[in-house]
């Protein structure tokens, strides 16, 4: 049963879904998929958009009358749905799945990328009256976007992406060795807005190598798990708060607590760490891509910083994940089932637009394009003002020049 409730400015619609784990077996578990409609007072009859938030593994924001940035341009003509992704939020949540043998949690596991994403849109779209909607896909989110228009666009009525234009019958090692160019880079550019900072990484670097430095939660803070706070430098503050981050005291509890907070992957989300190289894997084998693509640039200089990248020694080194790490070398040796269809891309009839940013550290410029480049009714914006977080950043202007786009109008 939906419940509403009214904040300020506001009309919030909880809804919960009972939908199976396995799409292909109707009959078998089932589990919760929780969405929140959000409305202006007056606009309950507007059309549904629906936002597909980034990750793998993270949940839908919360909204108030101010936030997200984006919310008031999208309720001036539509009703907001924000999906809590089946495994986050409210959504029957993925934590260590205990009592499972690692076979049974690889195989869980595997029903959490795209492909079943986009088909609990499709359950619930059916259950909420059947009409085609609209969605906007932020990074990871812009991963279900293709996949829905590869299988289901006659669900769709328009497709807004952002930073989430992703590659099309690539392998994860092209996506990866892309990534890691551009990580490269960055660290150049950081190197030189702070270039004493360098000295302060090696230092600490070589301190966490030959001492015994915990974090809060007791793991050791290693040098290769410090060096993961590079994915701070795809977004825009990001080497603002690195910058931040090196400047304090590496004794103090300050910096501890803020190192954890600041990495990338942890215990919070662990479907982050465990089937994020599975959501590029467009019918391959991962094989821990990001691990045998890395660079040698990285063993001749020991303070390059990676980014979004996962490896196989996180599970043994990030106590919270130690209980999947079985499961995730399973996940790493799986032949995974093709996400997109290039050639019913090319047939594309929905009106869709896509932010592409030119530096984007996460989701590499040149293969979006690519893929832009199959769909006749897509409408790139390449853009270098906005880093990875453009949405974030100044929401409004991104998704306005999307609908115009997507519309014809710019």
């Amino acid at each position: 049963m939906a419940v509403t409730h009214s904040v300020p400015g506001l009309t919030l619609t909880e809804h919960e879904f009972r939908i199976p784990l396995d799409h292909a077996a109707p009959d078998g578990e089932r589990i919760t998929v929780f969405a929140r409609e959000i409305a202006e007072p007056g606009g309950h009859d507007r059309p549904f958009l629906v936002y597909l938030q980034g990750g793998p593994g993270q949940e839908a924001p919360r909204p108030t009358a101010s936030s997200p940035s984006w919310l008031g341009r999208a309720l001036s003509e539509y009703r907001v749905l924000m999906l809590d992704q089946r495994g986050t939020g409210r959504s029957t949540p993925v934590g260590t799945l205990p009592g499972m043998s690692a076979a049974e949690q690889a195989d869980y596991l595997a029903h959490f990328r795209a492909d079943s994403i986009v088909r609990d849109a499709e359950w619930i779209r059916a259950e909420l009256g059947g009409a085609k909607w609209s969605v906007l896909g932020q990074s990871f989110g812009g991963f279900c976007a293709l996949h829905y228009l590869s299988t289901a666009p006659e669900g769709l009525r328009e497709a807004f992406l952002t930073g989430g234009l992703p590659p099309v019958d690539r392998h994860p090692d092209e996506v990866y060795r892309a990534t890691y160019r551009t990580l490269l880079e960055r660290n150049r550019r950081y190197r030189l807005r702070y270039p004493g900072d360098l000295d302060r990484l090696r230092t600490l670097l070589a301190r966490l190598d030959a001492e015994d430095v915990r974090l809060p939660n007791g793991d050791r803070l290693t040098p290769r798990r410090f060096r993961q706070l590079g994915h701070m430098l795809g977004m825009s503050d990001g080497a603002e708060r690195l910058h931040a981050l090196l400047e304090r005291d590496p004794d103090s509890p300050a910096f501890l607590h803020d190192t954890a907070a600041a990495a990338p992957f942890s215990g919070r989300n662990p479907l982050y760490a465990v089937i994020h190289e599975a959501s590029y894997s467009d019918g391959h084998v991962t094989g821990w891509s990001a691990e045998r693509t890395l660079p040698e640039a990285y063993a001749a200089d020991g303070a390059l910083l990676t980014g979004e990248h996962v490896y196989p020694w996180m599970f043994t080194e990030y106590g919270e994940l130690a209980p999947l790490r079985e499961a995730a070398e399973l996940l790493a040796a799986r032949e995974w089932p093709r996400l997109y269809d290039a050639d019913r891309l090319r047939e594309c009839e929905v009106p869709c637009a896509a932010a592409i940013y030119g530096d984007d550290a996460y989701v590499d410029r040149d293969l979006s394009e690519e893929t832009a480049r199959l769909i006749p009714t897509m409408r790139p914006w390449l853009t270098n003002e906005y880093e990875h977080d453009g949405l974030r950043v100044n929401g409004a202007h991104v998704l306005d020049r999307l609908i115009a786009l997507a519309r014809g109008k710019a």
